[in-house]
């Protein structure tokens, strides 16, 4: 399998690594001139940009973490005059403020040009329909697969999540032969399809899916349902650009990530010290090219293992295996990112509740994502007002998490307590491999 309008113009081992090292300089020399953050940090370390002169040296510089963005509120990190910034995007944090990110004319420019490379990855062409059912808005989703859908020469229909019958009035209508969404939203589709008996009637060839993890059988019964499509698991972070930082091939044993744009460490989470190709470990990037809010050593939480050797596929570009989890307690909902402290926040903000509460994750019979909280009723409130109670909870998490959970109010004092860290997540959904 041969890329063409996108692929990398480096085609060895040996380029990439040079690549890689003119990168790393320039990052870092561009972070500590032109962000007070990073020169701070930096000289914290003891590490100054002529310091770096070799992809060994990536080792002598500090990590970055979310508490950074956090901190750097409202414009953390930022390293370019605001005179150049063209665009915000924004995630979740630990503590309801926003892990806001800023972009130059030359990052979106990146972004769409690799992102247009994965779908090239995927065998999209031209002469394709993509239909994007994926969030718009502040997140970096909807609007990355569109710009990626539009460079790749591909007609973008872009209607976001959810309205099923707008889904499949487009599919049935406009025939689209690519469909991007979640692997929930994948799922849903492919059951309304199936419920609706119109599958002899839609072109679907090919499905992109992100944001969250699927299991090799939720997979596989969203391809059945979609008459043999070919799926493809999609990865990304706002905090490096967004979705599109590297794909699944079509050999469909690997991630191929873009490291030509970043470089990927997997380290240990304890020791924080890198492990061997092929061990599992939390993924740690540094961007190369990345103007406003370069990323230096940055811990994205996720876990998974770089793949040694060359893929069967051809290409020159390096792979991880599909991610297996996370190493701190944030987890996805509907591609939502949810940290328990957020669910925390809302129950305090309710008189009647209680501090202790659980958060299920599960399918349903039909393998639909499941939220249901289980939230004690402060002492002294009576079960006459679990109704309102439970309306008020589900009112409060639609409006500030934008989800939809199934509450559960309990009498006081009925959930476990441990003079331990309390268990607040209990995730089912997944249950068998996801690689």
């Amino acid at each position: 399998m041969t890329l063409k309008r996108f692929e990398s113009i480096i085609t060895t081992d040996r380029q990439l690594r040079e690549h890689q090292t003119n990168g790393l300089k320039w990052t870092v020399a561009h972070a500590y001139n032109g962000s007070p953050e990073y020169r701070a940090k930096l000289d914290r370390a003891g590490v100054a940009p002529e310091n770096i002169q070799s992809l060994d040296d990536l080792k002598k510089l500090p990590f970055t973490t979310a508490a950074d963005l956090r901190d750097g509120y409202p414009f953390p990190l930022r390293a370019v005059p605001f005179e150049k910034i063209v665009r915000i995007h924004s995630s979740s944090g630990t503590t309801g403020k926003r892990k806001n990110l800023c972009y130059t004319q030359k990052d979106v420019e990146d972004w769409c040009h690799f992102f247009a490379r994965a779908y090239e990855m995927a065998g999209v062409t031209p002469e394709d329909r993509v239909q994007i059912a994926v969030g718009y808005g502040v997140w970096t989703a909807g609007i990355g697969f569109q710009l990626g859908c539009e460079k790749v020469g591909a007609m973008a229909l872009p209607i976001g999540p959810g309205n099923v019958d707008m889904q499949c009035q487009f599919l049935l209508d406009l025939q689209p032969t690519v469909l991007c969404c979640t692997a929930s939203m994948g799922l849903l589709m492919a059951e309304e399809v199936n419920r609706r008996g119109i599958g002899d009637k839609i072109r679907i060839k090919k499905i992109i899916y992100g944001s969250e993890r699927a299991s090799i059988s939720m997979r596989k019964k969203i391809s059945e349902l979609f008459g043999g499509a070919e799926l493809f698991d999609i990865t990304g972070l706002t905090e490096l650009y967004g979705p599109g930082t590297g794909i699944e091939c079509p050999d469909h044993d690997c991630i191929h990530y873009w490291a030509d744009y970043y470089i990927m460490e997997i380290v240990n989470p304890d020791t924080l010290e890198t492990v061997p190709d092929g061990e599992w470990g939390e993924m740690v990037v540094t961007t190369l090219c990345k103007e406003a809010v370069p990323l230096i050593r940055y811990r994205t939480r996720d876990i998974t293992r770089i793949i040694p050797g060359s893929c069967t596929c051809g290409t020159i570009m390096p792979r991880h295996s599909r991610i297996r989890g996370r190493t701190d307690d944030m987890f996805k909902f509907r591609a939502v990112n949810i940290y328990p402290s957020t669910i925390d926040a809302i129950v305090s903000g309710i008189p009647a509740l209680g501090s202790e509460y659980q958060i299920h994750l599960s399918r349903d019979a039909s393998e639909r994502g499941m939220m249901r909280l289980v939230v004690e009723r402060a002492k002294d409130i009576g079960e006459e007002r679990n109704e309102e109670l439970s309306k008020e909870l589900v009112h409060q998490v639609k409006k500030k998490v934008l989800i939809t959970p199934v509450a559960e109010i309990v009498p006081y004092g009925s959930l476990p307590r441990s003079e331990r860290k309390s268990k607040r997540v209990f995730d089912t959904r997944i249950e068998d491999p996801i690689v």
